[in-house]
């Protein structure tokens, strides 16, 4: 109960209640892109910024079926999944209107101001006005992030009634990067919008059009039912429409929540497209008589969203079809007593009654006034057990990373690299010729350590680590010294079979995703835009591949290559020497690279000089020998 009260501490009671009043005084000026307002008496000092919402069919539908499309990655560097690379999917048509608004200087222009003078911005709006609301927030905490350092405020978005946005990408990067809990939906029990997109536009046919009129709260309700006899049976018609779609993605939803698959459901999803929108942040749920439902999973709040509007019987459909548009018009009305909030923490939710036992505590009475049946309640189970076992497959993981027998193995393949520079041999090459026991010893070990990061590998693929995982500053830093220890081995042995002549170069074709994705996990907890084409562990591989492109220089110069040929080349050298020189410099690559010996320096004395042209390795040689 005192995590629900921290919902009302976090922004203030206050602060809800401005941000309802703008929302809906925000409807009034559909022309000005947004409408604000500051308020100094609080400490932090606030500045409100409210979006209106849009009626018109193409603001929500951009294109059939779902339309969503990439999230745009210049704006929002963030919202993507770090391992696979891949952008988030978002509404085109909210997108959109986003960059429209930003397109113009004001907006910039406010956040900028608000942000320097260390002022608290809340970002609101009801209707499709919340995506702009939620995009702002997002573009908020890219443009400007919070440190204790810097002292800044991170932002605040309050929506109602807001419809979905994005897919699970989004949510899984939010909750990565520890935004999730800046944002807070209030949503009315029955309120049609929120679930709307759950639904493709192809499945309204002309009713989409119709209805999307009443999402604007100046259109008058009386005019609205009075204008065709047949008015009251479209909202009806969409009511069911929109449900009979929620209930499509929430039951192939749970489907995997449970970890079986439905053969009927899987046939449908190959041939009924299905929404890819999902829900993110904090959900704060009005059940109509004063009880707020407060909840973050976001596989039980989708869950939620299609049990909560169910009807008990054929009857209700029309009542509760014109009932889903009237609430989602019904400007919120919130108790904020601290009795009237309820939190549905993972706790609450792996403990869910089933059934209506008759008890009066308040989660039990949250429940029943959400109208949950018994296999709803089972959902809401089933989505914390899926949360439940990811954060006990990240323990697992730990326990074996932790363990002394894999610290035993990463510091054996530390002591063999320490042996080798006392032989003066770099121990990439040792281990590329394999000529001893110790370099068999060392490719066990490399085996073995592989196995376990593969392991974490086929985890994140299939979901089944929690999201915050890839952001964790531990895990980056387990990652980095693995992929800086290993990953030269890899190198080597990929090229001491000489694969790269059937499946091609190493990064191209070779390269395991234990390493792609450690890779960007640093790059991406260090601010950097991927490179893809090498790092410090797998310089090697360029290396190689310079090696067979330059060793036979003569037949190059003349004329056997172009000249671009030839200049690509010059510049892939001045960059790799440069690289290396960083790399050095930071310490992230040790200097038994630049033993003499070594593949580099082999390389690099057989080049010829126009390869030399602008680069120098030998404030890499003098490096080496002051150290």
């Amino acid at each position: 109960m005192a995590a629900a009260v921290g919902i009302t501490e976090f922004i203030g009671a206050e602060m809800i209640e401005k941000a309802i009043s703008l929302a809906w005084k925000a409807h009034k000026t559909p022309e000005k892109p947004f409408i604000l307002e500051k308020n100094r008496k609080g400490d932090p000092q606030q500045v409100f910024i409210s979006f209106p919402a849009s009626g018109s069919a193409k603001d929500w539908y951009s294109q059939k079926p779902f339309g969503e499309v990439p999230i745009d990655l210049d704006l929002f560097p963030s919202l993507k999944s770090i391992g696979y690379n891949d952008a988030a999917k978002v509404n085109e048509a909210f997108q959109g209107r986003f960059q429209a608004i930003l397109s113009k200087p004001l907006l910039e222009t406010e956040v900028k101001d608000a942000m320097d003078k260390k002022r608290q911005i809340v970002f609101t709006g009801h209707s499709s006005g919340s995506p702009m609301a939620i995009l702002a927030t997002l573009w908020t905490l890219e443009k400007y992030p919070s440190t204790k350092s810097n002292g800044s405020v991170p932002p605040i978005c309050v929506t109602f009634g807001s419809p979905l946005i994005g897919n699970h990408i989004f949510s899984h990067a939010t909750r990565r990067e520890n935004w999730s809990n800046f944002f807070m939906h209030f949503v009315m029990r029955y309120d049609i919008v929120p679930r709307i997109l759950l639904s493709p536009l192809s499945s309204f046919d002309q009713r989409f059009e119709a209805v999307s009129q009443f999402f604007n709260p100046n259109h008058k309700l009386k005019s609205f039912m009075s204008e065709s006899v047949g008015r009251s049976s479209h909202t009806t018609d969409f009511f069911s429409v929109v449900m009979s779609n929620a209930a499509k993605v929430t039951s192939h939803a749970v489907s995997k929540l449970i970890g079986t698959t439905d053969s009927t459901l899987e046939t449908i999803a190959n041939f009924v497209p299905l929404s890819p929108y999902r829900p993110f942040g904090t959900y704060i749920f009005c059940t109509g008589n004063g009880k707020h439902v407060v909840i973050r999973n976001p596989d039980a709040v989708l869950q939620i969203l299609f049990f909560s509007a169910q009807l008990s019987t054929e009857a209700e459909v029309a009542q509760v079809g014109n009932r889903s548009l009237q609430e989602h018009r019904t400007k919120l009305q919130l108790n904020f007593g601290k009795e009237n909030f309820v939190f549905l923490e993972q706790d609450q939710l792996e403990k869910v009654p089933l059934t209506d036992d008759g008890s009066k505590d308040d989660i039990s009475m949250a429940f029943n006034d959400l109208g949950l049946s018994p296999r709803a309640r089972l959902c809401l189970r089933a989505a914390a057990g899926l949360e439940k076992q990811r954060l006990k497959n990240e323990e697992r993981m730990k326990e074996k990373i932790d363990s002394d027998e894999f610290e035993e193995k990463m510091k054996e393949l530390e002591k063999y690299k320490k042996v080798m520079e006392l032989k003066n041999i770099c121990y990439y090459d040792a281990f590329k010729k394999q000529e001893s026991s110790e370099d068999f010893q060392a490719n066990v070990k490399r085996l073995q350590l592989a196995m376990l990061w593969d392991e974490i590998m086929e985890k994140l693929r299939s979901y089944e680590l929690p999201d915050e995982f890839e952001g964790r500053a531990e895990w980056v830093e387990h990652a980095k010294r693995f992929r800086r220890l290993v990953e030269p081995l890899d190198v080597a042995n990929y090229y001491r079979h000489l694969r790269q002549i059937e499946a091609g170069t190493y990064m191209r074709k070779g390269r395991p995703m234990r390493y792609k994705f450690t890779q960007r996990w640093l790059e991406h907890a260090e601010g950097c835009k991927f490179e893809e084409e090498y790092s410090e562990s797998c310089f090697w591989a360029e290396v190689e591949d310079l090696s067979h492109i330059t060793n036979n220089a003569t037949s190059i110069v003349n004329a056997s290559f172009d000249k671009d040929v030839l200049d690509r080349t010059q510049q892939r050298v001045a960059r790799l020497v440069a690289r290396i020189d960083v790399w050095i410099d930071n310490k992230v690559l040790d200097k038994d690279v630049l033993l003499e010996g070594s593949t580099l320096m082999n390389w690099w004395n057989s080049l010829p000089s126009q390869y030399r042209n602008g680069s120098s390795i030998k404030s890499l040689v003098k490096c080496k020998e002051t150290r």
